[in-house]
């Protein structure tokens, strides 16, 4: 499915959830992997402030890509961030949402703070 780049220059983002390994099977443990590179990849949630509206979104990055000394509730910086809308099936119910992805996710600012 096609990918859609998200604007993030005018959005506050904030950490909610710490970086964690992304589990691919719940019953086997087994820790999601880059299709291409085949380096493991984590999962942060954040909350997403733009234009008076807020969401709450996990997304998706490699494990090189996360930074040190992230902290709960502090602004962080999402480059490259892209949703992908998804479907399927499981236990014969149809299942959809959208998936987000990002290069890194490193400490950002609050965007209008300072003067």
């Amino acid at each position: 499915m096609r990918s859609i780049r998200v604007e993030t220059s005018t959005a506050t983002i904030l950490l909610t959830e710490a970086p964690e390994p992304k589990v691919r099977d719940r019953q086997t443990g087994e820790i999601a992997k880059d299709a291409v590179t085949g380096e493991a990849l984590m999962k942060v949630g954040v909350v997403y402030i733009d234009e008076g509206e807020s969401s709450l979104i996990h997304v998706t990055v490699p494990e090189s890509g996360v930074s040190e000394g992230l902290a709960l509730g502090s602004p962080v910086s999402l480059p490259g961030l892209v949703a992908r809308p998804w479907e399927s099936v499981f236990n014969g119910q149809q299942r959809h949402g959208i998936a987000y992805r990002a290069a890194a996710v490193t400490a950002g600012a609050m965007v209008g703070a300072g003067a």
